[in-house]
């Protein structure tokens, strides 16, 4: 029996934890069909984690890709069917990724499993982000160095706690649902790897209670820079990805296990809970980072606010 696990029309990282409640209702050992047929739009933050689930999944599914020719085109020319076709077996018409065409993905799905490709990804996309930021953001030039280190830590963090793989990818877009349209520029970085949780399960620091569970994993990491690793200043990368999304008034989601944790500093957003618990299980970690067009000449207020604790 094979069970159909229907994909929303519109993919980011509210809607996709549909996709994980249905997986996680389904039969452990049952054949799936991923249906993406009647999808018209996906995030970064979606595509990349449907290539987790594919991680988790994929030797026992079928993908049915969307029908909607624009939005196929597009998934290809992300990169999405290039991974996607290696870990489910695809249904329905896949085009060719076209070379040289101009598109808002600043960085197509990359797979990161060493070092190196965290070096290469870095190597990228340095150009073509300060293009974005400080053109059509109208960011400083120092967010440039910020976004990198960024992306820099976000992804070397896969390799060195995930136990598996994982995929990052960047976009430019005009966000509508808020911000009055603004372009932001939005970073995804999941994996299916053990957690955070399962990481710092090896640290000797952790406080682990009967209240340890994905939510306080979350926090140890994100709140209190703990680390698995003992050595010193471990850890603290993330409090500066922290800093910096604070400082561009960007807002920052972490989902772990069955948790999500989302740090927005820029009033402008829509109003969502700091800390959301009770979510379907899904393996690994997923992060998504958005950075708005900066409007006016002032300074943010939260660059100011950064400014006076120095």
């Amino acid at each position: 029996m094979t069970t159909v696990i229907t994909v929303p029309q519109s993919l980011d990282d509210h809607t996709v934890e549909s996709v994980f409640e249905q997986v996680a209702q389904a039969p452990a050992d049952g054949r799936l069909l991923i249906d993406a047929r009647h999808a018209t739009w996906s995030s970064p933050f979606g595509l990349a984690s449907l290539l987790c689930l594919g991680q988790v999944v994929g030797d026992r599914a079928s993908f049915a890709v969307p029908e909607a020719s624009d939005t196929v085109s597009y998934w290809a020319r992300a990169g999405f069917f290039k991974h996607a076709g290696e870990l489910f077996e695809l249904v329905g018409s896949v085009p060719r990724s076209r070379e040289n065409r101009p598109s808002d993905v600043l960085l197509e799905l990359t797979p990161i499993v060493r070092a190196d490709d965290v070096h290469a990804v870095v190597g990228r996309i340095q150009d073509r982000a300060q293009e974005i930021l400080q053109g059509q953001l109208h960011l400083e030039g120092k967010a440039t160095v910020g976004f990198a280190m960024t992306l820099s830590e976000i992804c070397q963090n896969i390799v060195e706690h995930a136990g598996r793989g994982g995929w990052v990818a960047v976009q430019s877009y005009s966000y509508r649902r808020r911000l009055a349209g603004r372009r932001v520029v939005q970073l995804a970085v999941c994996d299916a790897g053990m957690g955070f949780r399962g990481s710092l399960d090896a640290s000797p620091i952790a406080r682990r209670d009967d209240r340890w569970d994905d939510a306080a994993a979350l926090g140890a990491a994100m709140l209190r820079a703990v680390s698995r690793f003992g050595d010193p200043g471990r850890g603290h990368g993330l409090a500066g990805v922290r800093r910096w999304v604070g400082r561009w008034e960007g807002k920052m989601s972490i989902r772990s296990g069955t948790a999500r944790m989302l740090i927005q500093p820029n009033p402008s957003w829509e109003p969502e809970p700091p800390l959301v618990e009770r979510l379907a299980p899904f393996p690994g970690a997923q992060v998504q980072i958005t950075i708005p067009e900066r409007v006016g000449i002032d300074t943010p207020r939260s660059e100011r606010a950064v400014a006076s604790r120095r």
